[in-house]
């Protein structure tokens, strides 16, 4: 793709309509793949149109809100393909969440219209109790829902001729309470395609578009430039490999654990695998262990790129060849003040010493947590926001990160915050105290563990311990929920009462290391 092609799609981009000229050029190109059925760029172009005008005939404005439930389908591409050209902010929603924990998230963000895939586990509850002015049900029929086929029935597929470009709102945690959406107040402006993406090129999906990383890089970009997208929906690393093959896939996203499980495949199926029309790897979302990557690159080359970010903002970017320079770095931040390391006092630390880690925001990409004005407080100070991650900078600015925020959770790349667990395992009537952490495994990096005090009358069990973990499976989602648990005659707790999490972990991780 020429310069003169670059900026067109960039100024498609604009407006959201990158999609749009894509379908111009190429109508009848596939622009995704999917299990449950293709999208030619005309026909997801068309649908984006559609939606959009219904959309706006039911009251649905720039700015408002939109929220989408639903699996790695094409009509999830066409959702979010007609909030960016009608001006709508969309909150994607994890479909592994309870009914209520959905309706959550829906009602906090004051979505106006609520999507939601008839074939995830909560869909009927979420229909059922839903707060959204408007129900559409995609895949199936659902209770006070307009299935989606009759939704867009007869409304004119041509372009929008007023495209306003929207965004996201997209919800995040912290390491306490509900979580809170990542609002910002303007869409921003089109990156540069720093993945080199041309309208011949395809990015194999791996991960649930309600993240943000999948969402961001593995659709929205590749579709900016012009580039098809393959859908998975639900990960394995044999389907990994055939996918690449079937599709000449040149770009992907993942996270380390997927790397673990493609290493682990036997050495005949890793010799055979056609892995030859890979460019660009993209990996982040949790740390990598260094000999796991360097295996990677053994077997595909030095086409690993690391990033460091959240929903909250971009940090660092590393290439293979520079992170073999320096193993174990997630990379440096373009700007020579783009990260400072501070410590509890706020002083800023020297190379080589720990502390939290601070980023700067770009222009344009500030933000606040929705309805929150104290988490915004406590975690933007100026041009400066953290998410409570512990590294170091050597002499030459290369990040390293020595631990993660003081109490999340990482497993397979997710991000679990254990207060919200904390909150629900307290609620069995036998438990006196309990402490949730992230203990080592070695294929989904860490695991949740509950470490439970009892109250007085109970006497600890195998039989104690089940029933504790189905009472949170009942509550909340599976993924969130303790793996194992453990009890304890006394939690540690510091000289204010409060539990002592990090010895926890220490003491976990330092028995596991013992083994």
């Amino acid at each position: 793709m020429g310069g003169s092609e670059y900026a067109d799609y960039a100024a498609a981009a604009e407006d959201g309509m990158s999609v749009a000229h894509a379908a111009a050029r190429t109508p009848e190109r596939v622009a995704v793949y999917a299990e449950t059925g293709n999208r030619t760029f005309a026909e997801l172009n068309a649908n984006a149109n559609r939606l959009v005008r219904v959309l706006r005939d039911n009251g649905v404005g720039y700015g408002d809100r939109i929220a989408l439930l639903c699996r790695n389908r094409a009509e999830f591409v066409d959702v979010v393909a007609a909030a960016f050209r009608g001006g709508f902010w969309l909150t994607t929603i994890n479909w592994h969440l309870t009914a209520d924990e959905v309706e959550y998230v829906a009602e906090d963000c004051g979505a106006k219209a609520l999507f939601v895939d008839a074939t995830v586990p909560c869909a009927e509850a979420v229909a059922d109790i839903a707060t959204a002015p408007l129900i559409v049900s995609i895949a199936g029929k659902l209770p006070r829902a307009t299935p989606y086929d009759d939704f867009i029935a007869g409304v004119d597929g041509s372009d929008i001729e007023d495209p306003q470009r929207g965004s996201t709102m997209l919800y995040t945690s912290g390491t306490t309470g509900r979580p809170k959406g990542v609002f910002r107040a303007h869409p921003g402006a089109v990156g540069p395609n720093t993945s080199l993406y041309d309208e011949d090129c395809v990015h194999l999906c791996t991960g649930p578009l309600y993240h943000a990383a999948p969402l961001g890089v593995s659709l929205t970009t590749p579709l900016t430039w012009g580039a098809s997208v393959v859908l998975m929906d639900g990960w394995s690393p044999d389907d990994t490999l055939r996918l690449i093959a079937q599709h000449r896939v040149t770009h992907t996203h993942m996270v380390p654990t997927m790397f673990n499980r493609l290493l682990n495949l036997p050495d005949a199926v890793r010799a055979r695998a056609d892995t030859s029309s890979l460019r660009i790897v993209v990996h982040g979302a949790a740390p990598c262990p260094v000999v796991v990557k360097q295996r990677m690159i053994e077997w595909w080359g030095p086409i690993l790129w690391e990033y460091y970010a959240a929903t909250e903002g971009g940090a660092t970017l590393v290439d293979s060849h520079t992170w073999l320079e320096h193993p174990g770095t997630v990379g440096r931040h373009l700007r020579e003040d783009g990260i400072v390391i501070r410590d509890d006092d706020g002083n800023e630390c020297p190379p080589g010493v720990p502390g939290t880690v601070w980023i700067r925001t770009a222009r344009g990409a500030e933000f606040e947590y929705f309805g929150d004005e104290a988490k915004t407080a406590k975690t933007v100070v100026g041009r400066y926001f953290s998410l409570g991650d512990v590294g170091y900078l050597d002499e030459d600015r290369w990040l390293f990160l020595t631990d993660r925020s003081a109490n999340l959770i990482i497993s397979g790349g997710v991000n679990i915050y254990p207060a919200e667990v904390d909150a629900v395992v307290l609620a069995h009537p036998a438990v006196g105290d309990v402490a949730v952490i992230g203990v080592p495994n070695d294929d989904m990096g860490e695991e949740v563990k509950a470490v439970v005090e009892l109250r007085d009358g109970y006497a600890p069990s195998p039989e104690l311990a089940a029933d504790i973990i189905a009472f949170a499976r009942e509550r909340i989602a599976h993924f969130k929920c303790p793996r194992t648990l453990d009890f304890v005659d006394r939690l540690p707790r510091e000289d204010n009462g409060k539990i002592y999490k990090r010895r926890l972990r220490e003491e976990y991780r330092s028995a596991i290391a013992d083994r």
